[in-house]
């Protein structure tokens, strides 16, 4: 066999250093720099020593722009508005100094604001007829009615349907403020009479001979009462047998009016018979005997009952013309 021969070296490698000044990565970095810093862009060396804790410089919170400081705080970025260091009042004037100026003339150009005004507030007391307007306009359409728009009306009703229960219209009366009567008619009931309740209405089986019919009754009183102030006592009842709504602000009904009842001595929220009214105020006695009451007696008695209280009822009414 061949001898094999080994060279082997046992020396220490050479180190090499690891930043080699040769090193091109190094040489154009150094470059770099140096024209960085004769440009004026990069002066890291002149900063001062930054505070502990302090962020770095160069890196920006997560979250975008930094909070903005307190009125007496360090000045940070730019996009947070600037904190006044003035109070309310500062504010306002510099508001008023920064804003347009403001006229001097009205908006007709001519005169002060404050005699314009003083115009305008005399013009809105006078009111559109001069003075007073306020109180013209209010009274205007409000007056008390003329007694030639005033009528009171009473109606005697009579028994129809099953056991006469059914109230049906078989006389009417109307009568004028002075109480004359303009119509008084027997009214013949579209059905048949079960109870003609004399005691109280009058009605005998005879009126009924000549008796106008309901249907041609009722065209005729309705023609009467429109436009009319209708003076009545309970007279819910009369305008239900003509089958009839009267307006109410033309209706004055004297059994809800408290007036009347303060005046005769009566609560004042309790209904008072016609009879019993018209006793204590008118000193009249109605509704007497067995023969039953009489429609025109009845309707007479409440407009002089009206007449009692007329001026203070209708002034109310003025006032309150909720409750017409």
């Amino acid at each position: 066999m061949d001898d094999l021969i080994l060279n082997v070296d046992f020396s220490a490698p050479e180190r090499r250093s690891k930043k080699e000044p040769g090193n091109r990565k190094h040489q154009s970095f150094v470059r770099r720099r140096r024209e960085l810093e004769r440009r004026g862009v990069l002066r890291q060396k002149q900063l001062p020593a930054a505070a502990p804790g302090a962020p770095r410089p160069g890196r920006a919170r997560r979250g975008g722009a930094k909070r903005c400081p307190k009125e007496n705080g360090a000045a940070t970025t730019s996009r947070c508005p600037p904190v006044s260091q003035n109070g309310p009042k500062d504010k306002a004037r510099g508001a008023a100094l920064a804003a347009p100026p403001v006229s001097q003339n009205g908006p007709t150009g001519t005169g002060a604001p404050t005699q314009s005004k003083a115009k305008a507030r005399g013009a809105a007391q006078k009111g559109p007829t001069g003075t007073g307007g306020k109180a013209k306009a209010r009274g205007a359409g409000t007056a008390p009615p003329a007694p030639s728009k005033l009528v009171a009306l009473d109606c005697e009703m009579v028994g129809t349907g099953p056991g006469g229960r059914t109230s049906a219209l078989a006389r009417c009366s109307i009568v004028t403020y002075e109480g004359d009567v303009v119509y008084d008619r027997y009214v013949r009931p579209e059905a048949a009479i079960v109870d003609y309740r004399t005691r109280w209405s009058g009605i005998r089986p005879r009126h009924m001979a000549q008796a106008v019919p309901f249907r041609r009754a009722q065209q005729q009183i309705l023609q009467i009462l429109a436009g009319k102030v209708v003076v009545g006592h309970a007279i819910h009842n009369d305008f239900k047998a003509l089958h009839y709504c009267h307006p109410k602000a033309l209706t004055r009904d004297t059994s809800q009016i408290p007036l009347l009842n303060r005046r005769a001595g009566f609560p004042e929220n309790v209904n008072i018979s016609l009879k019993r009214l018209t006793k204590a105020l008118l000193n009249q006695d109605i509704q007497v005997g067995k023969s039953g009451h009489s429609s025109v007696e009845d309707a007479r008695a409440t407009m002089e009952l009206y007449k009692v209280v007329e001026q203070e009822w209708e002034q109310h009414l003025q006032q309150n013309p909720e409750q017409k």
